[in-house]
């Protein structure tokens, strides 16, 4: 499969199902050809935003799935449909990228990573904000030793609420896992991918203050978190910490990002949907031991989508395919899915209890 065509089965054609497909389209030797959603609406819009129009449609993603013809599928159904869904997938042995978070508990997360063991094809968690230029060059920056012995990383998303979605099934805790694990997995992710270390207890503190207060659905009022901080201890000894704001539509940056060590430190900025009034992904390295800092403008050059994720999306595709095509192991792993979930659900717990919660006491 080294330069044959890749065909696509897309399960899940929401915003961010569209997302992916855009993402394939601007791909060489890709094909979307196949398209799932049990909402007409969302199939319909899927197929006429982006062109599809000779692509197969199914109300049920097991009738895709029997019906073969793809060589690999993307995952962007809501969260709690992941672990039937990606049962189904790995049972028929196709490669699969899932979006975040992979699963909404642990457990489920577990029973994914039992089945993909019997399954022949790639299992890719589609944790993105990996490939984010500035933050992949912060990566590059920590991992050349930069800023020396890591001590801190901090995270601060500032943002806008959560979108409307399909039933509005992301205003429920049980439908999404919860804002710690749907929003910030990415981030709790990042954290490990930095730290090169295991994360061994967690404190949080948060709560619902501004968001979605009047709305009510059926008899239901959302309960989802709409701010918290979330301190992460790592087994060798660094720190972590989210800074997490759902209702600060003014920010200049959505995301910004600092790793300090005892060396120097190093930071990425990346904006969000209101433009901001510096170029995206500014990134600042700072050295202690001669007070200098350097600035750059961090891009890609290989991305030809930009899409919602400054490019992040398409980058991670590349990566994807090239796993598909040869074999090779996935970028982002099952285990990093579940460890990202993990850390969400042990800060909902804390949060839930008012007390630090251990890692153990969730895996």
């Amino acid at each position: 499969m080294a330069t044959d065509e890749v065909r696509y089965g897309v399960i899940g054609t929401g915003m961010m199902g569209r997302e992916h497909i855009f993402n394939i389209q601007a791909i060489e030797g890709t094909r979307v050809v196949a398209l799932s959603d049990p909402v007409a609406e969302s199939l319909e819009l899927a197929t006429t935003l982006t062109g599809l129009d000779d692509v197969r449609t199914y109300a049920d993603h097991r009738e895709l799935l029997d019906d073969g013809g793809v060589d690999a599928v993307v995952v962007a159904s809501p969260n709690m449909t992941h672990i039937d869904v990606l049962t189904d997938v790995l049972a028929g042995g196709v490669s699969v990228l899932v979006e975040k978070p992979l699963c909404t508990t642990v457990a489920d997360c577990r029973t994914v990573i039992d089945a993909a063991k019997e399954s022949p094809g790639i299992t890719w968690v589609g944790l993105e904000y990996r490939y984010m230029p500035p933050v992949a060059r912060l990566v590059e920056q920590v991992e050349a030793g930069v800023v020396g012995d890591v001590k801190m990383i901090a995270i601060r998303e500032h943002r806008f609420p959560f979108l409307v979605k399909v039933g509005d099934w992301n205003r429920f805790n049980r439908n999404s896992g919860g804002t710690l694990v749907e929003k910030c997995c990415h981030f709790f992710d990042l954290m490990n991918l930095i730290a090169g270390s295991t994360p061994v207890r967690v404190m949080g503190s948060g709560a619902q203050d501004v968001n979605h207060l009047d709305e009510v659905y059926g008899e239901e009022v959302s309960d989802i978190l709409d701010n918290a901080f979330v301190i992460v201890d790592y087994e060798d000894g660094k720190r972590a910490l989210l800074d997490l704001a759902m209702f600060a539509e003014a920010s200049q940056w959505q995301e910004e990002l600092a790793v300090t060590g005892d060396l120097g430190k190093v930071e990425a900025f990346v904006p969000g949907l209101i433009p901001a009034p510096h170029p995206s992904g500014m990134i600042r390295i700072g050295s202690r031991a001669d007070m200098t800092v350097a600035e750059e403008v961090t891009h890609d050059h290989r991305v030809k989508y930009e899409g919602l994720h400054h490019g992040s999306s398409y980058l991670e595709h590349l990566d994807f395919l090239e796993a598909v095509r040869t074999g090779s192991a996935p970028a982002v792993s099952l285990e990093d899915g579940l460890m990202s979930v993990a850390m969400g659900v042990a800060a909902h717990r804390s949060i839930d209890e008012r007390r630090v919660v251990e890692m153990t006491e969730v895996l």
